[in-house]
C-alpha cells in the first residue's frame, strides 16, 4: 500500500471518529444524565413522601419558587393526596401509596434505561479504541506510543 493512501485511509478513519463516534459518545453521555437526573427527582419525591408518612404530616407551609428565584409563600392543608408529573404534561393526584408504587415502577424503568445508555456508551468507546487501532497498524506504530498520542 502506498504512502498517498495509508494517509487517505487514516485521515478518513480519523475523521469518522472524530466527526460520528465522538458526537455520538458525547449525546448519549448526555442523555444518561438527563436519565440520572430524572432518576434523582423521583428518589427524592420517594424520600419526602416516606418522610411525610413517617411523621404523619398532614399539613405544610413551604416557599414555592415561581421562577427566576422569587418565592412564594405556600400553605398545603392536606397533604395525604400529592400530585406528580407523570411527563408530557400530564399530572396525576395520587395518594401516598399510589404516588410510591408509581415512583418504584417509574425508578425500574429509568434504570433500566441507565443501563441501555451505559452499554451504548461502553460500545461507542470501543469503537473508537478499535478505529484507533486500525490506524495504528496502517501506521506500522507500537501500541504503548500510539496510545499515548490520541485523545479518546
Amino acid at each position: 500500500m502506498d504512502a498517498i493512501n495509508k494517509q487517505e485511509k487514516v485521515r478518513r478513519y480519523e475523521e469518522f471518529v472524530d466527526n460520528r463516534l465522538k458526537p455520538d459518545l458525547v449525546h448519549a453521555i448526555a442523555e444518561r444524565d438527563k436519565v440520572f437526573e430524572q432518576q434523582k427527582i423521583f428518589s427524592d419525591l420517594r424520600r419526602n413522601i416516606e418522610n411525610l408518612e413517617k411523621n404523619s404530616v398532614t399539613s405544610l407551609r413551604s416557599l414555592v419558587n415561581l421562577g427566576s428565584e422569587v418565592y412564594m409563600q405556600a400553605e398545603v392543608p392536606d397533604t395525604r393526596h400529592i400530585i406528580v408529573d407523570v411527563g408530557l404534561g400530564f399530572h396525576v393526584e395520587f395518594t401516598w401509596s399510589e404516588a410510591l408504587n408509581y415512583i418504584s415502577a417509574r425508578e425500574k424503568k429509568l434504570a433500566g434505561q441507565i443501563e441501555e445508555y451505559t452499554r451504548l456508551i461502553a460500545s461507542i468507546k470501543a469503537q473508537i479504541k478499535m478505529v484507533c487501532e486500525g490506524i495504528r497498524e496502517l501506521l506500522q506504530l507500537p501500541a504503548d506510543s500510539f496510545r499515548r498520542e490520541r485523545d479518546f
